[in-house]
């Protein structure tokens, strides 16, 4: 038997606003969720770009050409329920920030990283009020609990759409500060993604890459920068 397709049933889609938010209405019916929960986003230019991606769908549907809803959904059905979990989540990256954990050997690698990573590390402790102790070798490190709670504060002030794109600007990179950092536009994620790869390329520079590591790190990279433009199409004003 052959698997069922969702096929397109629309001529065009139209945005139109909710209150202060907006959805996206196929033929005058409205998105909803997977579960089936209304999909009101917060601002025109977001919910202009999930149109497109349903407009840019032929006789059937394919999900996978879809990362903007994708998300949106996400922000729905499983952020906004659980905003506090999430954001403790993303919280304890600070705890184990990558640019925390510093090679101690070879010496060029170690003066790569605190080449790109100390001005961020700086950053993160004047703007942010967050000083991060760093730690070489394989020697975990305690972080001063004040800092931490300064970092989960910045977390509470986000919105939703705000906490979901942070996700994959946080855990792939596998550092708090790196997110925070894109999101509040001291940097890129195409910068961000680069910064947390010193180790990776260092490595791939004397012993070579492999096509599987090679696609998993385009694949990381793609999702970083899908959450940087869910950011800020998300933003209002």
């Amino acid at each position: 038997m052959s698997e069922w397709k969702a096929r397109r049933f629309w001529k065009a889609s139209l945005v139109r606003p909710v209150g202060e938010e907006f959805e996206v209405a196929l033929d005058d019916r409205p998105l909803r969720t997977p579960g089936k929960l209304p999909l009101l986003l917060p601002t025109s230019a977001l919910a202009q770009a999930v149109a497109a991606e349903w407009d840019a769908q032929a006789d059937v549907i394919d999900p996978r050409t879809m990362p903007l809803t994708r998300a949106a959904n996400s922000a729905v059905e499983k952020v906004a329920p659980q905003f506090a979990g999430v954001a403790d989540m993303l919280a304890e990256y600070g705890g184990t920030d990558l640019l925390s954990y510093r090679a101690d050997q070879p010496a060029e690698l170690a003066r790569r990283q605190a080449e790109a990573w100390d001005p961020l590390v700086d950053w993160a402790a004047t703007d942010l009020r967050a000083p991060l102790r760093i730690t070489h070798g394989v020697i975990p490190v305690d972080q001063d609990e004040q800092s931490l709670a300064r970092l989960r504060r910045h977390l509470a002030d986000l919105d939703v759409f705000g906490l979901t794109a942070l996700h994959d600007l946080v855990t792939l990179p596998g550092s708090l500060i790196l997110g925070l950092a894109v999101v509040r536009g001291r940097i890129d994620a195409e910068t961000a993604f680069r910064l947390s790869r010193i180790d990776e390329d260092f490595q791939i520079e004397r012993w070579g890459q492999d096509d599987e590591a090679r696609d998993a790190a385009e694949s990381r990279k793609a999702a970083m920068l899908l959450a940087e433009r869910l950011w800020h199409l998300s933003r209002r004003g």
